[in-house]
């Protein structure tokens, strides 16, 4: 799972999504195992973001991804198996604030 979130991460960097965040969910949640939330600059940006990510993990794991949020764009999720991602805007991100929920110590950021 570790490789699988390793690359997630690297194709949100290659995409330009801003502030990136893994959130370990392992013992907390029973929907997924690792939430990585992270930015877009726009609407455009995210929906972007979310269709290249689903079409990468689409190949990489052999099963269709359930992105739900599409064509709005302010807040996409993406349930990639043990995986969820959340992408947003950044007036929308904040507004919700989601590492704040569930993260304490096991929330790491990417630069």
């Amino acid at each position: 799972m570790r490789a699988l979130a390793d690359s997630v991460v690297n194709n949100l960097e290659d995409d330009k999504a801003e502030d990136i965040i893994s959130i370990d969910l392992q013992g907390k949640s029973s929907l997924a195992d690792m939430m990585i939330i992270a930015s877009g600059r726009s609407a455009r940006h995210v929906a972007s973001i979310a269709d290249h990510l689903s079409q990468t993990m689409k190949e990489v794991t052999g099963r269709p991804v359930k992105v739900e949020g599409l064509p709005n764009a302010d807040w996409v999720l993406l349930d990639i198996g043990d995986i969820i991602v959340h992408l947003f805007r950044p007036e929308v991100r904040s507004f919700y604030n989601l590492e704040k929920i569930w993260a304490d110590d096991s929330a790491h950021g990417h630069a």
